[in-house]
């Protein structure tokens, strides 16, 4: 018997009886140079490249425990598939990252590249693809149109909908699968590890990770924060990040502005286990649902958000009901297959879909919020360029379309390819 499989035998019987935590859990100090309001991913990330770039003591608050919000409470997909080319640039960068991050955080996040098909329906959406596909070439990301025979060799229990066509796209279902684009650098991860795993790393490099430890408020001398008030007492400091999903609009407020955000829930669940079937990414937008097989057998199946804005975190049944149906149309041969659980993130969806990356109306508080649909795929690039961004005062060149004085300037970034965005 190897050593690593009697490691495990003796592991396994041990249970874990003197396991050392991954990270510590510190006692709040009452000052540091730069507190993260977010224990997500993208809270995370960015206080692991911090404390890489020597910013000082670095804070992450995080009001519940970790990763227990949006980033725990996603499809985990992860594309660079847009329209914008602004956003095809900063999620071509953060697939780059995600290639990388097990190696980089000396963490297994399983990351796993399994591409993404996105069907094509409507003869508007086959003149919406080819044109992302264009704008995607120029940037060096793959996207390529593929006919349905291509479909059906590499997914064949999908339904094309074109059985008695007279020929292909016409005939048989209301919606017959026209064709379809092919995203090869499209997978997804395993979302609690990538938390453990920049938890551990920034930890390791000095972080305080603060778990239930709620903002109540903001001190503030003119235009300047000046304090932080949590459940657990006041934490003077010089820099503020905010990395919140869901409440990115309520801490704005606390700090004494407002921000061209909306909440809605977006709802996800998934299937029993299933022997495996399929291989890649299904994404359908003009029935708004996406569905993956997981490692352990499972679907996992998201759709487009509720007709309401709301801060629950369980969905609108309408909306359960509408991407089953959407599965099913798909997939007729799931209709008998039972739902194993169910819930919904809160997703803070800014005005023209767009992330706002960005110093806020405050001197020295800064916003990584807005992200929408798209906050996990985006985790390795925005931790990233929002360290360089608090420590600098100055964004980049990928994110400095995402400013929030866009708004103000009439230059919104209207991206029609989230998963969030409202037709």
């Amino acid at each position: 018997m190897s050593y690593s499989a009697l490691s495990l035998l003796i592991h396994a019987f041990r249970g874990h009886r003197d396991w050392k935590p991954a990270w510590r859990e510190p006692e709040l100090k009452p000052a540091y140079d730069i507190v993260i309001i977010g224990g997500g991913g993208h809270g995370l990330a960015t206080a692991f490249h911090l404390a890489q770039l020597g910013a000082g003591t670095i804070a992450v608050l995080e009001k519940g425990w970790l990763g227990g919000g949006n980033t725990g409470r996603n499809t985990a997909v992860i594309r660079a598939n847009y329209l914008r080319e602004e956003s095809v640039r900063f999620h071509a960068h953060s697939m780059a990252l995600w290639n990388e991050l097990s190696s980089t955080l000396n963490f297994n996040v399983m990351f796993s590249p399994r591409g993404q098909i996105d069907l094509i329906r409507t003869w508007g959406k086959l003149r919406d693809l080819r044109r992302r596909a264009a704008i995607m070439e120029r940037h060096g990301v793959e996207y390529d149109l593929i006919s349905t025979r291509r479909i059906r060799e590499m997914v064949p229990d999908l339904d094309l909908g074109t059985e008695g066509a007279i020929e292909p796209g016409f005939g048989g279902k209301r919606l017959p699968v026209l064709g379809g684009a092919w995203h090869p650098g499209a997978g997804v991860a395993r979302h609690d590890a990538v938390a453990w795993g920049y938890a551990r790393a920034a930890d390791a490099l000095g972080v305080d990770i603060i778990q239930n430890c709620e903002v109540t408020g903001f001190r503030r001398d003119g235009q300047r924060v000046t304090a932080i008030e949590t459940t657990r007492g006041s934490i003077s400091t010089s820099k503020v990040g905010v990395a919140v999903a869901g409440h990115a609009g309520v801490v704005a407020e606390l700090a004494g502005f407002r921000l061209p955000v909306d909440t809605w829930p977006l709802v996800a669940f998934v299937s029993e286990p299933l022997k495996p079937f399929l291989h890649t990414c299904i994404n359908c937008p003009a029935t708004q649902i996406y569905v993956n097989q997981s490692d352990k057998g499972e679907l996992v199946i998201g759709g487009g958000p509720d007709r309401y804005r709301s801060h629950a975190q369980k969905g609108d049944w309408e909306t359960v009901e509408n991407v089953t149906r959407s599965l099913i149309d798909l997939f007729p041969r799931l209709g008998r297959v039972k739902l194993l659980r169910q819930w919904a993130g809160m997703i803070d969806v800014a005005y023209d879909t767009s992330p706002i990356l960005s110093r806020s109306p405050l001197d020295n508080l800064y916003l990584s919020v807005g992200w929408g649909s798209g906050g996990f795929k985006a985790i390795p690039a925005g931790g990233e360029a929002f360290a360089k961004l608090i420590v600098t005062g100055m964004p980049d060149e990928l994110i400095a379309p995402f400013g929030l004085d866009r708004f103000q300037r009439g230059r919104p970034l209207f991206e029609t390819a989230s998963a969030s965005a409202r037709g």
